[in-house]
């Protein structure tokens, strides 16, 4: 079954754009959570499910789903393709920045969070860019894969 707050009808960008997205390989998952329920950490488990490498990032922990757990995008040591983020919209802009700094391929604002300014720094610095959509949602509606855990 499809979590519930990955439901909500999209907001999000292009086909194109998400299409790309996914043929990246490597996601941090900013705000990654270490507890089952919350849409962080089942995001990142099917994300995972599905092959992709997911690098958790969260200050207060040291793993989630047996990754290695970064207290920000600046202290991971190995190339990030996708920086995926589920913080609120006030808190993202410094995130974005730090997703420019690494250099980053593209960025992901989980349903509900946008940040209009952020998301132009982002493109203009030439990052794909989706906001306000389900990474989880778009992917398994495109593969047609249900998501097994939780």
């Amino acid at each position: 079954m499809e979590p519930v707050s990955c439901r909500v009808p999209s907001g999000g960008g292009a086909e194109d754009i998400v299409e790309r997205i996914f043929a990246l390989r490597t996601i941090a998952v900013v705000g990654c959570s270490p507890k089952p329920e919350r849409p962080s950490h089942y995001v990142a488990a099917y994300l995972k499910e599905q092959g992709y490498r997911i690098i958790p990032v969260n200050p207060g922990q040291k793993e989630i789903l047996g990754e290695q757990c970064f207290p920000n995008l600046s202290a991971i040591s190995e190339p990030v393709d996708v920086v995926d983020v589920f913080r609120r919209s006030e808190q993202v802009l410094p995130i974005i920045q730090e997703a420019i700094a690494i250099k980053a391929k593209a960025l992901w604002l989980q349903d509900g969070i946008t940040h209009p300014e952020g998301e132009a720094l982002a493109r203009q610095a030439g990052l794909l860019v989706i906001s306000n959509d389900c990474m989880l949602r778009n992917h398994s509606r495109r593969r047609k894969k249900p998501f097994l855990g939780g």
